[in-house]
Parts: structure tokens; C-alpha cells; sequence
């Protein structure tokens, strides 16, 4: 696995072949949408996951700028 120290899987960013992200986190949607901010929102279809800073920060190499 991608950045997995253990061989096991573990949280992940990557690009689509049509240039959109996907993320593999922890699903936490009923923990966390009642502390979404004010201005932000999800449809039904969609999912609140988390990733460690960490990952975030390793991913952003890869990210482009535009």
C-alpha cells in the first residue's frame, strides 16, 4: 500500500483518470456533520471522511497547482 508503513491499508488521496480526487479515510459522517461550519453543506449521496494532517501534507507534492 501507498505510504502504509505496515503493509495494511491506510488513509489516501489520488487523482482520477478524469482529474478528479477520491480520498480513502474513516468514514465519520454522523460524528462529525454537526460540526460542520455554517456555509458548508453535503448532498445524501455524500460522506465526511478523515485523514491525518499527515496525509494531507504527503499528498500536496502531488496536487497541482491548477
Amino acid at each position: 500500500m501507498r505510504g502504509s508503513h505496515s503493509n495494511e491499508s491506510c488513509p489516501d488521496l489520488f487523482e482520477l483518470s478524469d482529474g478528479n480526487f477520491a480520498v480513502i479515510g474513516t468514514e465519520a459522517t454522523a460524528a462529525l456533520e454537526s460540526r460542520l461550519p455554517p456555509d458548508a453543506a453535503r448532498a445524501d449521496y455524500e460522506r465526511i471522511v478523515v485523514i491525518s494532517r499527515d496525509t494531507l501534507i504527503r499528498a500536496k507534492r502531488d496536487i497541482p497547482d491548477a
